[in-house]
């Protein structure tokens, strides 16, 4: 048995929520320079240009890439051999929230109450998602998510008798509704399978995975690229202006469903969607 003191949970986070809305990981800063390459007119180009500049300015001047430093989503993964001390693990993981927002300068939006709106000050509580693995590390991967992107995603219960197609045609349809308000261009993670909750999941799951990364079912792989080739093909373009680039990765995450089910969840993200992994 490994115990790890929960103090250094909260390093970490905190170091984490800091770094995930200053610097994109490099596979998606790569993808937005390769797309102001490509955009053929104008406009569209200079957009991708102005977002390439900002990324840069972002990294030297040490701030967020973006104003909305989202609500913190926190995945953990935990080795069954480890034994946590020094405190409550949850704790631990809204303390380093609360010290990364605060040390980090970062926007504060979280309210106590749905209804009531209060904000906490500090960016907590996070959504905490924990899965027990085999072995003796913690991963803990941090993504905030800023809700202009958060509010245009959905999910809807299909009939089992859905295709491929009708599915790919419903993400797309998803992207059309959202227009110009995620910021695109976009990345979107879908969730198939599981149940209600269990999709929505695995949809926010699904952005948090290397854009250069494929489905490593063939099936599912080919889904992801004619959902890609035909949200591109709609013309929202950058920041809804027009232009080839609306989506720069579609990424899909399966799981088992029931016989009588298809639930399918599709969660966008901005082009500054970001996470940091740290691995204890």
């Amino acid at each position: 048995m490994r115990e790890i003191d929960v103090s250094l949970i909260t390093e970490a986070v905190s170091r984490a929520c800091i770094s995930a809305n200053k610097v994109l990981p490099d596979d998606l800063a790569e993808l937005i320079k390769k797309s102001a390459d490509t955009e053929t007119d104008d406009v569209p180009k200079d957009i991708m240009c102005r977002l390439c500049d900002n990324l840069c300015a972002a990294k030297e001047l040490d701030i967020p890439i973006c104003q909305d430093t989202g609500m913190a989503v926190i995945f953990a993964k935990i080795g069954q051999d480890v034994h946590f001390v020094g405190g409550s693990f949850k704790d631990a993981v809204n303390a380093g929230v609360a010290k990364g927002y605060t040390e980090g300068y970062l926007r504060k939006s979280v309210v106590a109450d749905p209804l009531r709106r209060v904000n906490t000050n500090d960016n907590t509580p996070a959504v905490i998602h924990t899965a027990i693995t085999e072995g003796k590390q913690v991963k803990i991967t941090v993504a905030p998510k800023g809700f202009g992107s958060e509010n245009m995603s959905q999910i809807k219960m299909f009939t089992p008798s859905a295709t491929a197609e009708a599915i790919e045609d419903y993400v797309v349809s998803v992207t059309k509704d959202a227009g110009s308000n995620p910021c695109p261009p976009i990345i979107i993670g879908v969730g198939i399978g599981g149940d209600f909750e269990w999709s929505a999941c695995l949809a926010k799951k699904a952005l948090c995975r290397d854009i250069a990364l494929r489905n490593e079912d063939p099936f599912y792989a080919e889904m992801e690229s004619n959902i890609l080739d035909k949200i591109n093909q709609t013309g929202i373009g950058p920041q809804g202006f027009g232009g080839d680039t609306t989506a720069l990765a579609v990424n899909i995450e399966k799981y088992a469903t029931h016989i009588a089910g298809l639930p399918v969840a599709v969660n966008i993200g901005c082009h500054g969607t970001s996470h940091k992994s740290i691995i204890l």
